[in-house]
């Protein structure tokens, strides 16, 4: 008989879908997030930048343009991007706001923007944000600006300056949410650790049924995948 599944904190976990249907669907567009949610996911993955007009685009490496006529999109206007990279508003235009929202603010200044959007969408599409960033003094100070959005520090065990004992009662004090590492660092004890301290666990790139089943079984709270099949068959394995 297999090992009992190890309890999460989130009932049920969450499937995000890493930038959108990637594994389906070209990645962080609109057509790839409507996908994921038709197929099943309950969350969905992205990332955010600041235009020079200051609206919230999503889009992962932050350039436009070929080769050597590459451009940072903190300097174009919204009008002058290609059409398939959406802003924020126009993927809950489409997709709606029944869903988890995890977005990596790969510029820190798209914060601001990004709560902005949700809150005029209503105090609960606010509160199904998850903000993520790597840098800890980062994350932490966006808990002045959002009482509602979860905060999540992604990282990785090795970069730590400290024990992950350490890390989760840091994380607990700073009022961060949950911690996202790779699928490769989770083990049941370390989610059960995190647990103790009152942070969700979650775990990225996790592209094989064998291993979503394990992370799940060890009581992760959420997943990323670029599967969102796999994914909600796992998932749906938990019912």
């Amino acid at each position: 008989m297999p090992p009992p599944r190890l309890p999460s904190l989130r009932q049920p976990p969450i499937g995000f879908a890493h930038r959108g249907a990637r594994a389906h669907a070209p990645e962080n567009t609109l057509e790839a997030f409507e996908l994921a949610l038709r197929l099943g996911a309950t969350g969905l993955e992205t990332d955010a930048w600041i235009t020079a007009d200051g609206q919230a685009v999503l889009d992962h490496d932050g350039v436009v343009g070929r080769r050597l006529r590459r451009r940072p999109i903190a300097g174009e206007q919204r009008g002058d991007l290609p059409d398939h990279i959406p802003t924020l508003d126009e993927l809950y235009d489409r997709c709606g706001t029944d869903f988890e929202l995890s977005i990596d603010i790969k510029d820190p200044d798209a914060a601001e923007e990004v709560l902005a959007v949700a809150r005029r969408r209503g105090p609960e599409v606010e509160a199904r944000l998850w903000l993520c960033h790597p840098d800890l003094d980062v994350v932490a100070g966006w808990r002045e600006r959002t009482a509602r959005a979860r905060l999540v520090h992604s990282t990785r065990t090795a970069k730590l300056d400290m024990s992950v004992e350490h890390h989760a009662a840091r994380l607990q004090a700073l009022r961060i949410d949950a911690v996202n590492l790779h699928r490769s660092e989770w083990t049941g004890g370390r989610i059960a650790l995190y647990h103790r301290f009152d942070r969700y666990a979650l775990g990225w790139d996790a592209q094989f049924e064998r291993v979503i089943a394990e992370l799940l079984d060890g009581g992760i709270d959420g997943v990323f995948s670029d599967h969102v099949d796999r994914l909600t068959t796992c998932l749906a394995r938990l019912d």
